[in-house]
């Protein structure tokens, strides 16, 4: 079976079908708050401490069939969509990012690589390994400038009938307990490392006088400690021809195809973290009231908590845009999802440092809800670095500004409506490796903005403003595509100036901009009625013009009113707050 034939035909409902299993996990998971909860916080926190896997929590995950989530139906598994995927992960990151990357992501990305490349006989064997609830580990190629988690040098020389693998990686995740490692490493010598090969090994199999799972070393990781604790050293290690994925040298193509899948689902998936951040804070902050029929002070508690809502929604729009192109826009994913992941420090990350403020020096405690926020701090940044952090993405997306210059911003194609309506049916998904790796001068989400602008309303002062910020972003946009075209385009024998990075960040809130406006006309169709108020989108349009320096625009005390009373409903009916708001356990 190849992997254009890893698809299924549509079935009627299946958003319903994949909103059942959210809310079947939901209630399996139950209040995290309830300290007898075996995946409740008290549990994960204990875990945590002790470094160690939450067993009472993963022993849910697994009644609950969760490997079934990682293997396409057509192998016997629940995966025919990345969007139902999020959603049913965002209930365990929700809980624990480390629940969430070490169960679940670490398995699925490794996955992603075979379903991508693999053979017939080895998409079978790792489906019935994961279905029967084995765990797959993924040893991605070191980058030139390595973060710790992809540190080390694994080289594959060729031998009679195989290769012959020397080298050592110091974190490998879940390698301790799985049935199947997924490997990039170097099958030649060459420039930047040399041409790259992917592997599929049972680590069981491998000699053990050739091949030792070794402990991190260094001192106790910051986040995620019960999980990145194992490492991997090969010593001619002989491994067969049948390991291959894909033919030798393809690994940086697999990588580049795989990545686009990994990036989307756990930068993603981070949304889960925020979110429990701020239930958190509007427990504590005691804030419930304030804000509903008037402003909230901007200076107070219950502002910080409704520009948190607005941050997660502005970053969780440009996250749903893109898993739902994985369905409608392939070619053009692999854009949006570096945008996406160097997106995630700059919103994510500083929005939890906000919603810090509100606890204050609760922020210490080590149990209960304040201790999860606590642990989300420390996990949250690990999630923005995994295999590439921010440089990396910046490194997808520079080389292809010139070319989505000219053939793409004002005059290219316009994204479908379908990928600004969260949850909304989508087309079969397919694992079809002859979509180009990256974009080829298309970018439907930009090109969307001048034409979303062009039909806005001006009808009362929160939609008057948001035309107007709508209008600064088509004129930013406008002004990158000058500044990109007057320079001169990076090459393999030019430097990257400090102009590139800046244009570059510049650009992934314009496509920020592109999907909250997006989401906001034409993701109504799902019957939303919150995504159908223009007060969030102009409050998320507001945040982002002020990210680009665009201060002349005043945002109506109307705006947060709404927004702030979204927050408290939210939150005294448990609600998620993402664009799905699906209902919560607690």
């Amino acid at each position: 079976m190849n992997a254009a034939a890893l698809t299924r035909p549509s079935r009627a409902g299946e958003p319903a079908a994949g909103h059942e299993r959210v809310r079947r996990l939901e209630a399996l998971l139950g209040d995290p708050a309830e300290d007898t909860n075996p995946s409740g916080y008290r549990t994960l926190l204990a875990a945590d401490r002790a470094g160690v896997i939450c067993d009472p929590a993963e022993a849910v995950l697994d009644s609950f069939g969760m490997n079934e989530e990682f293997v396409p139906t057509a192998l016997g598994g629940r995966f025919d969509s990345p969007e139902t995927l999020l959603q049913v992960m965002r209930a365990v990151f929700r809980r624990d990012v480390g629940l969430g990357m070490g169960y679940g992501m670490t398995t699925f990305a490794a996955a992603n690589h075979v379903w991508l490349r693999g053979t017939a006989p080895q998409q079978r064997v790792l489906a019935g390994q994961l279905l029967s609830g084995s765990k797959a580990s993924l040893a991605q190629h070191e980058t030139a400038h390595a973060n710790d988690f992809v540190r080390g040098r694994v080289r594959g020389v060729p031998r009679p009938g195989g290769l012959s693998v020397t080298g050592a990686k110091q974190v490998v995740n879940n390698l301790q307990r799985a049935d199947a490692l997924v490997m990039v490493l170097s099958t030649a010598q060459g420039g930047d490392g040399g041409r790259l090969s992917t592997l599929l090994l049972d680590p069981r199999e491998l000699p053990p006088d050739r091949f030792e799972i070794t402990g991190r070393p260094g001192a106790e990781p910051v986040g995620l400690r019960g999980y990145f604790r194992t490492g991997a050293r090969f010593t001619d290690c002989p491994v067969p021809d049948s390991a291959l994925l894909g033919p030798m040298g393809s690994g940086a193509t697999t990588s580049l195809l795989a990545s686009r899948m990994s990036r989307t689902l756990v930068s993603s998936l981070a949304v889960a973290a925020v979110d429990t951040g701020l239930r958190t804070a509007l427990r504590a902050g005691r804030v419930l009231g304030a804000g509903v029929t008037a402003a909230p002070d901007p200076h107070s508690a219950a502002a910080t908590l409704t520009w948190a809502f607005v941050d997660l929604l502005l970053y969780d729009s440009l996250a749903v845009v893109t898993t739902r192109a994985l369905h409608l826009r392939p070619a053009e994913t692999s854009l949006y999802a570096a945008a996406l992941k160097s997106l995630l420090p700059k919103v994510l990350r500083d929005t939890l440092h906000d919603l810090a403020s509100v606890l204050g020096s609760r922020i210490y405690t080590r149990e209960g809800p304040a201790g999860v926020f606590h642990k989300y701090l420390r996990d949250v940044p690990i999630i923005s670095l995994g295999h590439a952090g921010t440089a990396a993405c910046q490194a997808t997306i520079i080389p292809q500004l010139p070319l989505l210059a000219r053939r793409a911003w004002f005059t290219g194609e316009q994204a479908p409506a379908a990928m600004f309506r969260p949850g909304a049916p989508l087309p079969p998904f397919s694992y079809d490796d002859d979509t180009p790796v990256l974009t080829d001068g298309r970018d439907g989400l930009s090109a969307s903005l001048p034409a979303t602008v062009a039909e806005l309303p001006t009808g009362d002062a929160v939609e008057r403003v948001l035309r107007t910020l709508a209008e600064r972003m088509v004129d930013e946009l406008r002004d990158l595509r000058g500044r990109v075209l007057a320079l001169e385009p990076p090459g393999p024998q030019r430097s990257v100036g400090p102009a590139w990075f800046a244009l570059a960040d510049r650009y992934v809130l314009v496509l920020a901009a592109a999907a909250v406006l997006g989401v906001w006309r034409r993701g109504d169709a799902h019957g939303e009625p919150f995504l159908a108020d223009p007060a969030w989108a102009a409050a998320a349009l507001y945040r982002i013009a002020g990210r680009l320096g665009v201060r002349d625009v005043e945002l109506p005390a109307e705006c947060l009113t709404r927004v702030h009373r979204e927050v408290v409903a939210r939150f005294r009916d448990p609600h998620g707050f993402d664009l799905y708001n699906m209902p919560l356990a607690g």
